[in-house]
């Protein structure tokens, strides 16, 4: 077991990416409150998804940045050399051949921080998510 230092809590496995306190109310932040490098990553990805899910509720669930609209729709998060996209195993199933060169398992993809952000497939994965789990099948709300 490994107890933080900052605010006492113990897990499984040292260093464990947690919030100390109370989590994040909004995006902006979550944001914030990441390490100052991996704010311009965090905003592109975010930028990306609220522009393809304008009509989507941006809230945070746990403890991610989220887009809800009747269900979580996708998350992301920041870790050491890496953004985690969630859209859901069937996401990662139908994007698999755009996905070829990052590393994914069930229902995640990992952005490493030393590659270009693929921000324009991080929208049309949103908007796949938004049509197969929102209750919309106009891309243009």
């Amino acid at each position: 077991m490994w107890k933080c230092p900052k605010c006492g809590r113990s897990f499984k496995n040292r260093n464990q990416d947690h919030y100390c306190g109370q989590p994040p109310k909004t995006i902006e932040e979550y944001i914030q409150r990441q390490p100052e490098e991996f704010g311009p990553y965090l905003r592109q990805v975010n930028a990306a998804i609220k522009a393809a899910l304008p009509d989507a509720v941006e809230k945070i669930s746990w403890s991610m940045p989220t887009y809800w609209k009747k269900v979580n729709l996708i998350q992301f998060a920041a870790f050491r050399k890496h953004i985690g996209l969630y859209p859901g195993p069937e996401a990662v199933e139908a994007f698999s051949h755009q996905l070829q060169g990052f590393k994914t398992s069930k229902g995640t993809i990992q952005l490493p921080y030393d590659k270009p952000l693929p921000l324009e497939l991080i929208g049309e994965i949103a908007q796949w998510c938004r049509n197969a789990f929102g209750g919309s099948t106009d891309l243009n709300p």
